[in-house]
């Protein structure tokens, strides 16, 4: 079911008197009682916690909110380990899973206290040389054709993340050599499914393997790490995860494969971004022009700079016109911005009321993976990100970029002595 835009067209034609179109607006109210969803579904389970997936929404405000839930941050760059450490958010409490990672992104990890999560085997002399060797490492186990992936994420087969099944076990052997002393262990093998049983699955995937490697090696993985991927309802018609299932059928696997061969206690944690604040954003638009050709197009003051989604994957997200809710659905479109590529639409052949310039457009489920793809191409400027609070009042909690944020980088003064 998606989330209903909590505002009317009189209210946000107010809201637009102080912060012009594009903008992305979030539901503080909405991720709070989510979060807390989530944690009383899966509280049976040891130490449980979901690191909220940073790269979702990337803004220390919503991980403010978060933490106060108690949530912690999966990072994956340097500056997502500093959104982490502005918000409060530090340890253990940190989990750090990047690929292809820079010395100095370890050596910030290493002085937060993060759990470090490597993702190649070579990376732990790597680690090691960078900055010492933690007492906790985790190993990103990746499948391969044992587990099918989605169309987002792709294959696991062909992905360039994770240790194969004959690396994981030689890994945990080569860190124990070396001075580790606890474990952990991690997967992220799809995004946004909303198949039940595959998280079931992969949980039950990751409990085997916990098993086979106390077996094989004698140690005892103390954290396993679910991934996220969790999906959202993107299509008015699609149901939500059934999280209370997931959690039943994950602890009967628990029980029988941990409990039951003697590795309780084992910590089970999560890094979902999407399920928690996808439904609770919207990207609202104007309509700058009308235009009729071979087809109908709707020229939005928003891009796919603001919302690369649909793009980038075809990804579909819903579009309601404010004030014609009602209105039959009669005309198609193409819903588009303004930049030189010609998939910059937000839907294609899009059934929608009949539109007129000036119209308000709220672009539904953009409260991940929405302003935090953003890009400058053609020299778009980023939009601001808003916070409804439970209160009722707006915080504008990033601004929009101006065009002098857009040259910043550059020195025209140096341009003039510059000889061509």
């Amino acid at each position: 079911m998606l989330r209903q835009y909590p505002f009317t067209k009189e209210q946000t034609l107010e809201l637009l008197k102080k912060y012009p179109t594009p903008f992305h607006l979030y539901d503080e109210k909405q991720i709070r009682e989510n979060a807390k969803r989530l944690k009383q579904a899966f509280s049976w389970m040891p130490g449980f916690k979901n690191y909220f997936a940073v790269k979702a929404l990337p803004n220390p405000f919503i991980m403010k909110v978060l933490k106060a839930e108690g949530m912690g941050a999966d990072c994956s760059s340097l500056a997502e380990l500093m959104l982490a450490e502005k918000t409060g958010i530090i340890g253990e409490n940190i989990m750090f899973s990047s690929n292809n990672t820079p010395s100095e992104d370890f050596v910030a990890a290493r002085k937060l206290g993060a759990i470090i999560n490597l993702d190649d085997i070579s990376h732990i002399e790597f680690l090691e040389t960078a900055c010492g060797m933690p007492e906790i490492i985790s190993f990103r186990y990746n499948p391969g054709k044992l587990k099918e992936g989605n169309v987002i994420i792709g294959a696991p087969e062909e992905a360039k993340y994770g240790l194969t099944r004959e690396q994981i076990f030689e890994a945990y052997k080569i860190a124990r050599d070396k001075g580790v002393k606890r474990f952990g262990l991690h997967t992220m093998v799809a995004s946004n499914e909303l198949g039940e049983e595959y998280h079931i699955g992969t949980a039950r995937m990751l409990f085997e393997l916990v098993v086979e490697i106390h077996q094989k090696t004698g140690i005892r993985i103390e954290m396993i790490d679910l991934g996220g991927g969790y999906g959202i309802p993107y299509h008015p018609g699609d149901k939500e995860i059934d999280l209370e299932l997931v959690s039943r059928q994950i602890k009967r696997d628990y029980d029988q494969l941990i409990v039951g061969n003697g590795l309780a206690p084992l910590e089970i944690v999560m890094e979902n971004g999407r399920m928690i604040t996808g439904p609770f954003g919207w990207l609202v638009s104007k309509v700058r022009h009308i235009k009729n050709i071979y087809r109908r197009y709707a020229g939005l003051d928003a891009s796919m700079a603001n919302l690369m989604r649909p793009a980038l994957y075809g990804s579909y997200h819903h579009i309601s016109v404010l004030g014609k809710e009602k209105l039959p659905s009669n005309f198609k479109y193409d819903v588009t911005g303004p930049l030189c590529e010609n998939n910059d639409k937000f839907a294609v052949e899009r059934m929608l009321p009949e539109l007129e310039i000036g119209d308000v457009l709220v672009i539904h489920s953009t409260g991940a993976h929405g302003h935090a793809m953003g890009f400058n191409y053609n020299g778009q400027l980023r939009s601001a990100e808003l916070l409804l609070r439970e209160n009722g009042e707006i915080t504008e909690i990033r601004r929009a970029e101006t065009i002098a944020d857009y040259f910043a980088t550059l020195d025209f003064n140096e341009l003039e002595g510059f000889k061509a």
